[in-house]
């Protein structure tokens, strides 16, 4: 498959014009973000953008109306956001957000920190599509499943199979090797490139890069299955203190929420679920957390029907979207039509307000779907007449 079009993905020195305004994306390799980081993205929403902070299914973040480019740039230039121009949209790295706290088989916190530098110590990488993915697994399945175009995924402390569009390659390689693998990959698939977006789209890819390795499958690959892996709740990490997962409705964090969760000044990580993780408390302050964010908005609860909801931008945010599908999928939510258990499937598209849905679904504003979370979903998708359900 060759692509039809110059890659567009938005950065933060390339914004996207959509239709409330320009949208810029800032990369966050690992979800990884500091308190004081947090901090200065509200101010600079509230200052520069519309007040809110997106997350994405990368774990990476989103501004929209963006007022004034330059002041954006500069300011997130000195928060050390946008540690580098020529590569700051290629930076896409997802990593087992809870890694090195709560299980998993290997650590993968300081190889996203490697690799992130080893990218951007590579000018040609730079030409990387915004869309390629790089995943680190921790052995737990929880990225991997996310189908990224190069990766690695833990099988021992120290041993890691090589992923290549989505798949193990049968290829095992040391941690002391997976830097320079990884990086070796990526300029394999800009060797094949012919015009993809993705490894997935170039015929024999995985092979093809295998071969620009000079590696060779060595054992039966593993099968990643997709799953909703969102860690939500208290999480007593393995050294006994606690992790806060928190669910975002709508993966949308309004800019007071955020300065909240910056004073609680702990690590925070994004996850590839549109969620928070507030990590590293004692119990008595993960207590105190819950009691002051849960009243603002933030899902501690698991079975929170709004866990069970995504939806693309829907008007006014995207042109292309027949109705404001974030209201009409919040409405659906608050007034208890958001249910646990089976989706009836009407034959004819019917209105927002009629629409009672039940487990894991994804509300469109056209048939793109853009959004759309992998793994096993009900799509609730907009058309001139209603919605249809399928």
């Amino acid at each position: 498959m060759t692509r039809r079009a110059p890659d567009s993905c938005p950065g933060v020195l390339r914004l996207h014009r959509a239709a409330d305004g320009p949208l810029a994306r800032i990369r966050l390799p690992g979800g990884q973000l500091t308190p004081a980081r947090l901090a200065e993205l509200a101010a600079i929403t509230t200052d520069l953008a519309d007040g809110n902070i997106e997350l994405t299914s990368r774990g990476n973040l989103q501004l929209r109306r963006v007022r004034d480019a330059a002041a954006l740039t500069d300011r997130l230039t000195a928060a050390g956001l946008l540690p580098s121009r020529t590569h700051e949209r290629v930076r896409n790295i997802v990593a087992s957000p809870l890694s090195g706290r709560l299980g998993g088989l290997a650590d993968m916190r300081d190889l996203v920190v490697a690799l992130d530098e080893g990218l951007c110590a590579a000018p040609e990488l730079a030409e990387l599509p915004g869309r390629v993915l790089i995943t680190l697994d921790d052995g737990r399945g929880d990225v991997s499943a996310l189908s990224g175009d190069i990766g690695v995924h833990a099988v021992g402390a120290d041993e890691f199979a090589l992923v290549l569009a989505g798949r193990d390659s049968g290829v095992r390689i040391g941690a002391a090797t997976a830097v320079d693998v990884l990086l070796t990959a990526a300029r394999g698939f800009l060797a094949l490139d012919s015009g993809q977006w993705r490894l997935h789209d170039i015929t024999d890819g995985p092979a093809r890069v295998l071969d620009h390795l000079g590696l060779t499958p060595a054992v039966e690959p593993l099968e990643f299955t997709a799953a909703q892996d969102d860690p939500i709740g208290w999480l007593t990490q393995d050294d006994g203190a606690v992790t806060l997962g928190a669910g975002v409705r709508l993966g949308t964090l309004p800019a007071r929420t955020a300065e909240f969760v910056a004073a609680v000044d702990h690590p925070i990580l994004v996850t590839p679920w549109r969620g928070l993780l507030v990590t590293d408390l004692d119990e008595w302050a993960a207590e105190q957390v819950v009691r002051v964010l849960a009243p603002m908005g933030l899902i501690f609860d698991a079975e929170s029907p709004w866990l069970r909801v995504s939806a693309c931008a829907g008007l006014p945010g995207c042109a292309k979207s027949h109705t404001d599908v974030r209201a009409d999928a919040s409405d659906a939510v608050t007034s208890g039509r958001v249910l646990d258990g089976e989706t009836a499937h009407p034959t004819e598209p019917i209105s927002a307000g009629k629409i009672t849905v039940g487990g894991r679904q994804h509300w469109s504003g056209c048939e793109r779907r853009c959004g759309r979370p992998r793994g096993e979903v009900t799509d609730v998708t907009a058309t001139p007449d209603g919605y249809r359900i399928d």
